[in-house]
């Protein structure tokens, strides 16, 4: 075999570029698999220098179906990689490995890929061949065996990828096409609406005590007696917190009333919220 086929060989096999098969091969006297070694460790120096920098593009997958549904957040540092083929076979295949590790990330790592290398590996391979930082993000994976999941995707890239997605879990012994259309309806409302909890008292209490000193430092030099402020600042504080919990927003398809209440007119009444997530790539 000449050099030029080893050297396409190489490339072939590992996804390098020309001048590092090249190089990889002279260290290793011609001999292939002791320049895929090469590679690999070179891969790995790559990848770990890169691996300071930002990563704030990326794509967000879906796997599942309505009794069990998964997400991944897959970033990158740019939209241009976000759309790349090498990105998004690899993310399309770790959203099946999540889906199936039950979003345990240490599992998942170690899990093994088509290529019968672990997920750890081919991140470290697809950085170097790439040439951008790639992490993986937040993952969560919902079990219904009691109720419905439904998930919408926003800024799709291709099937089940997105730049946004939600999922929301219902419990219900309903099955009617009145709960599946909620449910599509209250996956909408909750990307475009961005709730940080179901329900008041289920907001994270370093969000709220922010919001209060956000709150006090802007009537603190208002001029006006200290029971007044109390009174402003207690109404600021209870619709910050009526506005960013899911059952007491606003719903966005008839703003007049809030989203417990279209809940109540369904009249279905073992319906509930078990939980949601929403996921924006940037976010």
């Amino acid at each position: 075999m000449s050099d030029i086929e080893k050297v396409k060989k190489l490339r072939q096999s590992t996804g390098a570029g020309f001048k590092d098969c090249n190089a990889a091969l002279k260290d290793a006297n011609g001999d292939l698999d002791k320049a895929v070694e090469i590679l690999r460790v070179k891969g790995v120096s790559k990848a770990s220098k890169k691996m300071t920098r930002d990563a704030k593009e990326g794509v967000v997958v879906v796997d599942g179906d309505s009794n069990k549904t998964s997400v991944i957040e897959v970033n990158c540092e740019t939209d241009f990689v976000a759309k790349n083929d090498d990105f998004i076979n690899f993310v399309k295949e770790l959203s099946e490995l999540n889906h199936l590790n039950n979003s345990n990330i240490e599992a998942l790592k170690k899990s093994k890929m088509k290529n019968h290398q672990t997920v750890d590996d081919n991140l470290v391979a697809l950085i170097a061949k790439i040439g951008e930082k790639i992490t993986i993000g937040r993952v969560k994976t919902f079990k219904n065996s009691e109720g419905i999941n439904n998930h919408y995707l926003h800024t799709v890239v291709k099937e089940n990828i997105a730049k946004l997605a939600v999922i929301v879990s219902l419990e219900t012994k309903d099955n009617s096409d009145i709960v599946k259309s909620f449910g599509k309806q209250l996956s909408m409302h909750i990307a475009a609406s961005n709730p940080l909890a179901l329900d008041v008292s289920s907001i994270d209490k370093s969000i709220i005590d922010k919001e209060q000193e956000l709150v006090e430092e802007e009537l603190k030099n208002s001029g006006k007696p200290a029971e007044i402020v109390k009174k402003i600042s207690l109404g600021k504080m209870n619709k910050f917190k009526e506005e960013n919990a899911l059952l007491t927003q606003d719903w966005v398809m008839e703003p007049k009333k809030k989203v417990k209440d279209i809940i109540h007119e369904l009249k279905i009444p073992d319906l509930k919220i078990k939980e949601f997530i929403r996921i924006k790539i940037g976010e």
